[in-house]
């Protein structure tokens, strides 16, 4: 059975914040420049990773 992993969350919005943090997707430079290599569950797992970064970015900016 071939596996298909998810879809690049790029949006192509590339800058990076003062963390190493994409302000397009919220993944990590290694995470971005690694995407192609990786399995589909680290994938999945890297997407997670970023939504949540998304998720307490959003959280942050509205106790501003």
């Amino acid at each position: 059975m071939d596996e298909r992993g998810p879809s690049s969350p790029c949006l192509n919005i590339c800058s990076l914040d003062e963390r190493g943090i994409c302000r397009g997707c919220f993944r990590s430079l290694e995470e971005i420049a690694g995407w192609m290599r990786m399995t589909p569950k680290d994938q999945r797992a890297t997407v997670e990773r970023a939504d949540a970064r998304r998720l307490a970015a959003e959280k942050e900016h509205k106790t501003r």
